[in-house]
């Protein structure tokens, strides 16, 4: 029965991403489907946002629709064996000959939300949105604008440095939720047979992360991806005991996922470099040998001391920074970390997970950075009994809580708190006051850290680790983001609505009066594009739509 109903999700998607012929590319992340997209105007987001599954869309370097944790991850099998059998069938012949009649429909939302850019960086009070379609074309708007902003090279770059980690992310998971599984039973003393067994599941991923991120950085740069792993493979080979580096013998692993990182990025240069200056018939021999044997004496006799160095010091800092100012150093973090999104600078964080969750077990940063999702539902439910008139934007909060309190905050994010501007600041405070109550426990000592980088919200419970006992690190967690919720709560439902905001937005658009002509003529002309996500129950239409 599930599969049947994933495969009629991804059947549904095909057509309305213009057939198998407009794309690139497939892949999916923790919560997303990401499409590369050739014919961007072939791209029905309107009915797209109407279908049941899908939570939202998004448009970044590709075309990324929100389908949420488990879901997305059972759709795009399906998805892929649909494209797989629309080529098969018509390899020269696509189905898009049914889609250019929709194409003048297609390319309205674009053309509509163009002037709306400047007018998203104001903020709203002065015409605020008065239904989640309008809210929704305000967050596609900022979501336009801040795409624009976003084409930097350093963004570029921690954007690709993203997608080295990212696929690794589901390993992370159920590796960290065996490791907390293993922890239980060592503390209670159940099944000692079994502890060994899941101590190797555990750990056998997280002993070769190394080799990992060295294919994956190697593929993304645009290297032989095995090559990179190759290099990556000395740092956690045993023998490296044997070697002395600026004065001191090696240990396997030394330098961890920094170090494999910089051996893939150097091969990647040396490998290019063999293929524009190693004649062609000694290619296939010289390049990967050059390759491995230059990238592996630097990464033995350079990069994996100076990154061992490196991820050593990261985790005395984290430590000290919350030892010595957790409260601020929480209220810092959790009152930013939206921001961080919005820049997308979150992506300079994943490094930084990792390597602690290398070496300590568990990411002290990601518990604290959760507490923004809690202040952004928070806000949510405040904006929701503060416009008990507004059915529309009620409407469309009741269907994304759901996935905000599971810790994907997209749809509340660009569909309801930052087009209505102060209930986006005001969740910002709500995650501030969470992070500074966990980094507060920190301070104390207890520390709260997560076994894996990915989920938040309720779904980080499985994942929690501290240095005290899960009993009291599970209750510090949930104790935060009760006090983020709280926090959000408070400050939008007192400080998120100017008096003309709430008198304008609390009304219902579904039973407003008769307008006047002039008012019927500028409704009308939205419609064709609204219809299909507006009259669609429960769908979060338009959130976060590109």
């Amino acid at each position: 029965m599930p599969e049947d109903k994933n495969r009629v999700t991804a059947a549904a998607i095909l057509p309305l991403v213009g057939g198998a012929g407009n794309l690139t590319s497939i892949a999916h992340c923790m919560t997303r489907l990401r499409l590369g997209i050739q014919d961007r105007s072939l791209v029905q987001d309107e009915a797209l946002k109407a279908l049941p599954a899908v939570m939202g869309v998004v448009e970044d370097d590709t075309y990324q629709i929100v389908l949420g944790p488990g879901t997305v991850a059972r759709v795009t099998p399906e998805f892929e064996r649909l494209v797989a059998q629309s080529r098969a069938m018509a390899p020269t012949t696509v189905p898009e000959p049914a889609d250019p009649p929709l194409t003048p429909e297609a390319t309205t939302p674009p053309s509509a939300p163009a002037p709306a850019p400047p007018a998203a960086t104001q903020p709203p009070p002065s015409s605020p949105a008065t239904t989640a379609e309008e809210l929704a074309a305000q967050g596609a708007a900022l979501k336009a604008l801040q795409k624009s902003r976003n084409a930097t090279p350093v963004k570029l770059f921690l954007r690709r440095i993203a997608n080295i980690f990212v696929p690794l992310i589901p390993a992370l998971i159920g590796c960290g939720i065996i490791a907390g599984l293993n922890g239980l039973l060592t503390n209670l003393g159940w099944l000692p047979s079994a502890v060994p067994a899941l101590a190797a599941m555990a750990s056998g991923f997280m002993s070769l992360i190394a080799v990992f991120v060295g294919y994956n950085t190697a593929k993304e740069f645009g290297g032989t991806p095995i090559l990179g792993g190759a290099v990556a493979a000395v740092i956690v080979f045993p023998g490296v005991t044997h070697i002395a580096a600026f004065g001191r013998h090696l240990s396997p692993g030394q330098g961890g996922v920094l170090g494999a990182l910089a051996a893939a990025l150097l091969a990647v240069q040396v490998e290019k470099w063999c293929r524009k200056a190693v004649p062609e018939a000694l290619d296939v021999l010289l390049t990967p040998t050059l390759t491995v044997l230059v990238t592996g004496l630097v990464t033995l006799f350079g990069l994996m001391f100076v990154a061992g160095e490196a991820a050593t010091a990261i985790g005395t800092c984290a430590n000290w920074l919350l030892a010595h100012g957790g409260a601020f150093a929480g209220l810092i973090l959790g009152g930013l970390f939206l921001p961080l999104v919005m820049l997308g600078l979150h992506q300079a964080l994943i490094p930084l997970h990792t390597t602690l969750i290398e070496h300590q077990g568990y990411t002290v940063l990601l518990p604290i950075l959760a507490m923004a999702g809690a202040g952004q539902v928070g806000a949510a439910i405040a904006v929701y009994l503060r416009l008990p008139r507004n059915r529309s934007i009620r409407r469309t909060i009741k269907s994304a809580l759901p996935a905000g309190f599971l810790g994907v905050g997209e749809p509340l994010i660009y569909g309801v708190s930052l087009p209505l501007g102060r209930p986006f600041i005001t969740a910002c405070l709500g995650g501030a006051c969470g992070g500074a109550f966990v980094g507060f426990f920190n301070q104390l000592g207890d520390a709260v850290g997560s076994t894996a980088i990915g989920p938040s919200g309720w779904a980080l419970f499985p994942l929690v680790k501290g240095n005290h006992t899960l009993t009291t690190t599970l209750t510090v967690y949930a104790l935060g983001l009760a006090v983020g919720y709280l926090a959000g709560f408070l400050t939008t439902y007192f400080f998120g609505f100017s008096k003309q905001m709430r008198t304008e937005l609390n009304a219902d658009p579904d039973s407003a009066p008769t307008p006047t002509p002039a008012a019927a003529a500028a409704a009308a002309e939205p419609d064709p594009t609204s219809a299909g996500s507006a009259t669609a129950p429960g769908t979060p239409a338009g959130l976060g739509a590109p």
